[in-house]
């Protein structure tokens, strides 16, 4: 019997993603946007929801989110469907560590906040709950993400950008490899608790460690350069993607990690796109590497 997914958001870089996963995988996928309507109509029938709706340059968060999050829960309920959230790793706040589902949530930004509060808020709702939480997104669609807005912005000019200490470790996860653990977990939700906070391991690297990829796959030396965050705050009362970004500033100097554990236990053997074929896929495409790029080559999750 068919699976139905209804993504939400479907245009965006999870929801794209996603559809394709889901897709590639053999079920039935339905694509809802904000122009779409009546969201419990559209999720009738569905197994699964995976809510890809996000405000774009975290606009108005306070409103928005809890708004979607409502209308979610209410599909949710009326069609008894499992709901899939990308979760992140603001709810953390500014401690360093090895951060899983037992991290004590101490979140010191108002994203951080309304994130947590989105997540308590489906935790009490009774419905089937999967947090697949990551680190920064990386897009190989070139969709505005970290990679081209922040790390790469001056690759061309032989730069990679730090915005925090060229040494302190973030964590990133591949899109199209968040989308196929969705998938697999969307195929055991019936195995899983009601609500299920499951970190997503991708891949974890510095500035510096970034930059000595770059170089390997480019065959030519690259500095890495400060973010302009001087011009982020004087932009700031001006600009609301600004604003926004010097609030969340903390975490480019927090270094972190999210726990493979609960993934792989609950995924074992999983593989994940390795991190050279990642980096090389995000480069701007008037750069090109030097070495030819191994395809569908995967690794363990770590």
């Amino acid at each position: 019997m068919s699976k139905t997914v209804l993504i939400l958001g479907a245009s965006g870089k999870i929801g794209k993603h996603s559809a394709a996963a889901f897709g590639n995988a053999g079920w039935q996928v339905r694509h809802y946007d904000r122009k779409s309507g009546d969201m419990t109509g559209a999720a009738m029938g569905a197994d699964v929801i995976v809510n890809g709706l996000n405000p774009p340059n975290y606009h108005n968060w306070e409103k928005l989110i809890p708004e979607i999050t409502a209308q979610v829960i209410a599909a949710a309920k009326v069609s008894g469907a499992t709901v899939i959230v990308p979760g992140n790793v603001y709810n953390f706040g500014a401690t360093p560590g090895i951060w899983d589902e037992n991290t004590q949530q101490n979140p010191t930004s108002r994203k951080g906040r309304v994130r947590a509060e989105m997540e308590e808020t489906y935790h009490k709702s009774g419905v089937r709950t999967i947090i697949l939480r990551a680190g920064n997104f990386i897009d190989p669609d070139h969709n505005d993400g970290v990679m081209e807005l922040v790390h790469l912005r001056s690759i061309d000019k032989g730069r990679v950008i730090s915005p925090g200490g060229p040494d302190v470790e973030q964590a990133y996860c591949y899109l199209p490899d968040w989308a196929n653990g969705a998938v697999q977990l969307a195929q055991k939700r019936q195995n899983l608790q009601q609500f299920e906070d499951i970190p997503f391991p991708g891949h974890g690297f510095t500035a510096n460690d970034l930059r000595n990829m770059l170089q390997d796959i480019l065959n030519r030396p690259l500095r890495i350069a400060k973010f302009p965050w001087l011009v982020m705050t004087l932009a700031a009362p001006f600009w609301e993607l600004a604003r926004e970004m010097n609030e969340m500033r903390y975490l480019w100097n927090t270094s972190h990690q999210l726990s493979p554990v609960k993934f792989n236990r609950l995924l074992p053997g999983f593989q994940v796109t390795p991190l050279h074929d990642v980096i090389a896929a995000t480069l701007p495409g008037d750069i090109h590497p030097d070495q030819p790029v191994p395809g569908n080559t995967r690794v363990p999750a770590t």
